[in-house]
């Protein structure tokens, strides 16, 4: 459990550093003179391109059992992200920001999640994901309000580039958490004593388990209609809220994402996955619709909270699925194709609601949105198994 401490402060910090800058980038990018449609390109470049590498910063790991130092080099691209921002002068600039953090978020996701699963024994991935979550979302919360105390005394003079200069400090913090990371670098073992080569998924796919497989196409599913939170953003913006009351709707967010996410992994532990995915994915329906139509202040505080119990009840439950079920030799290239389906995903899902935006009205994105959830949600009640049936799979993957 140490372990997974030391990798909760990792992205504590890290998440601390990256939401004294997210919620800026949407209203610095229009501020410069950005569409809708630009803002919703800028936003899936990013995470595609970065979600590409997911797939083999998993596989990295499985092969060479350098988890540790490929997690560092992806924590440290935040830092470098937020030098380039304080050169960026212009969408271009924000753009190949952007990139260098989503190519360092990238790198480092997969095997940072292997970390967490083998810190943990498997009766309690649940917890383990959710316990780190909760210190992301916690200090995602903290790097909010830290903003918007910064913001609250500037007098509606905002400078960005030394909000991104004030956010470099706690990303030196959290690379000095690695000092304190250990790694298991042995090989896996088979009963027999045969040590298991780690191989790219495409030469074990018939090893996949087959809830795995319709899974994550399930997943690409939902994400096509879960555009960037830039949107959520600028909602809330035409909503009434400024530049400075928007950024406390996101600390409501991952205040209660950091409230609920251990709770919640600690229960999928008991009455399975499937039973907090289904009902995730239904409140993130119910959330989107009401993005689609609310339209006063108290609304949009509701939305965000609501918003933080879906990523509660997801975030940490879906890695805790793969974690669990992938064969223990592609355990981390599953990892990061669940992250890279995810990812590329985004791009499309970013284009789609920037066009619609722009061509029907702001409701119809979120519309779209809350349409795909609730596919999601049916085809996962319909036709994923229970947890006995995953729980077993495992072990003949």
């Amino acid at each position: 459990m140490l372990n997974i401490f030391f990798l909760g402060l990792i992205s504590f910090f890290t998440d601390l550093s990256t939401e004294m800058v997210y919620p800026l980038i949407p209203l610095y990018l229009v501020q410069t003179g950005a569409t809708h449609v630009l803002v919703g390109i800028i936003e899936g470049i990013a995470e595609s391109l970065a979600s590409l590498l997911k797939v083999y910063s998993g596989y990295l790991p499985d092969k060479f059992q350098k988890k540790k130092l490929i997690a560092f080099s992806g924590y440290a691209a935040g830092l470098v992200y937020k030098l380039a921002l304080i050169f960026a002068n212009s969408w271009i600039g924000i753009l190949g920001a952007k990139v260098i953090d989503r190519f360092g978020k990238g790198i480092r996701t997969a095997p940072r999640d292997v970390l967490v699963s083998e810190s943990t024994d498997k009766k309690h991935l649940g917890k383990a994901f959710g316990f780190h979550k909760a210190l992301d979302k916690a200090g995602a919360a903290l790097g909010i309000l830290i903003i918007y105390l910064i913001m609250l005394n500037s007098s509606g003079n905002y400078d960005f580039k030394t909000f991104f200069a004030l956010s470099m400090i706690p990303a030196v913090l959290g690379l000095l958490m690695f000092i304190f990371v250990k790694e298991k670098k042995q090989p896996v073992v088979l009963p027999s004593g045969t040590k298991i080569q780690p191989q790219p998924f495409w030469k074990n796919i018939k090893q996949i388990d087959g809830q795995l497989k319709f899974y994550l196409l399930v997943v690409f599913i939902f994400t096509l209609g879960n555009s960037s939170k830039a949107f959520m953003i600028l909602k809330a913006s035409d909503a009434g809220f400024d530049n400075l009351n928007v950024i406390l709707l996101f600390l409501i967010y991952h205040f209660v994402a950091a409230l609920l996410s251990m709770p919640l992994g600690k229960l999928s532990d008991k009455i399975g996955r499937k039973n907090l995915l289904v009902p995730g994915y239904l409140v993130f329906a119910l959330c989107y619709l009401g993005f689609a139509f609310g339209e006063t202040k108290l609304i949009f505080v509701i939305l965000f909270a609501l918003y933080g119990i879906y990523t509660a009840m997801i975030t940490g439950v879906e890695r805790a699925f793969v974690a669990e079920i992938a064969p223990d030799k592609l355990k981390g290239t599953m990892l990061g194709l669940h992250s890279t389906i995810s990812g590329i995903a985004l791009l499309p899902a970013s284009i789609i609601a920037g066009v619609l935006w722009t061509n029907f009205g702001a409701a119809v994105p979120f519309i779209f949105g809350a349409a795909m959830s609730l596919l999601a949600a049916v085809l996962l009640f319909v036709f994923m198994k229970g947890k006995k049936t995953v729980t077993s799979s495992r072990s003949t993957a």
